[in-house]
């Protein structure tokens, strides 16, 4: 029986997901493991191709494209790992962090998700660790030279994310979805003994987190391994700003899952959706003067 059941999601992106599982293989040395491919229904060729060069792997063609946690939950149905790491297909090991992360979950108590640090291509690091937004976070973010005037320990440990050198093992409240490490007995305490898929995609793993600390797990930042992420993003401006769109959807899902559809849930909408659809106005006006697209 394998430690770890690596889950990797493949729509479109033969090549990206080719390189993915080949650093996989390739990394992955200290632990026993299988990996898993879901084929979300793709039209750019026959997923049997993979199976060429990566005959291990564990294929699962799904007759639809069901959607980020849809296609999980395919894989998850046939894991047979006591740990289930999701690895998006455009991310890219550098050393054995699989094995690492492991050992560092199992040195822990109570851990419920795990994630270890990211970058992207050129070395930047991501901004994965994340708390959940509330009234006092947004307003801090708007008016962000007062976390600023904090000391860093306080102003990270509060606000995390942008705010948060990603440099040490750190408590969050939901971890980017990229490097997503659990052991596949928490989902026997969720819902249908499955990860929820509301969502068709974006926003999941922000859900799944807040889901998995109501049963009182932790989530646990680790940065004793990095991973490359691409996380090209759209291109283009009408795409980016639909995405946001749903992405705003989705966090107002979460809220009212976590707090109600209250005074607070009001409150919260009214200086969300402002000051976010003022910085989606502001990236628009930089886009059409500049050309580029700021993140």
């Amino acid at each position: 029986m394998p430690q770890v059941s690596i889950i990797i999601l493949n729509y479109n992106t033969f090549a990206l997901t080719s390189n993915c599982i080949r650093s996989v293989i390739t990394e992955t040395k200290g632990v026993e493991y299988e990996i898993i491919l879901v084929d979300n229904a793709s039209t750019e060729c026959n997923a049997d191709l993979f199976l060429q060069e990566f005959p291990q792997v564990r294929l699962v063609k799904s007759p639809v494209n069901g959607g980020f946690a849809d296609g999980n939950n395919r894989g998850i149905a046939i894991a047979g790992g006591e740990y289930l790491l999701l690895l998006n297909s455009d991310t890219i090991l550098q050393e054995d962090a699989i094995s690492k992360t492991i050992q560092y979950v199992s040195g822990e108590n109570n851990i419920g998700v795990a994630g270890c640090r990211m970058t992207y291509p050129d070395g930047t690091v991501q901004y994965t660790a994340r708390r959940f937004r509330s009234i006092s976070w947004e307003l801090l973010d708007l008016f962000r030279f007062i976390p600023l005037l904090l000391p860093y320990e306080k102003r990270a440990k509060r606000m995390l994310g942008k705010y948060f050198r990603h440099d040490e093992d750190m408590h969050c409240d939901w971890l980017n979805g990229a490097f997503f490490m659990f052991p596949k007995s928490v989902l026997e305490k969720l819902p249908e003994r499955k990860l929820d898929d509301r969502f068709f995609m974006y926003g999941e793993d922000q859900l799944w987190c807040e889901q998995i600390r109501r049963l009182g797990y932790t989530i646990k930042f680790y940065t004793g391994t990095t991973i490359i992420h691409i996380n090209s993003g759209s291109t283009g401006l009408s795409k980016q700003l639909k995405l946001r769109k749903t992405m705003m959807q989705h966090e107002l899902e979460i809220m009212r899952s976590r707090k109600g559809k209250g005074l607070y849930y009001f409150i919260f909408k009214m200086i969300y959706c402002t000051k976010e659809g003022v910085r989606n106005f502001i990236k628009s006006i930089i886009f059409r003067v500049t050309g580029k697209l700021v993140r």
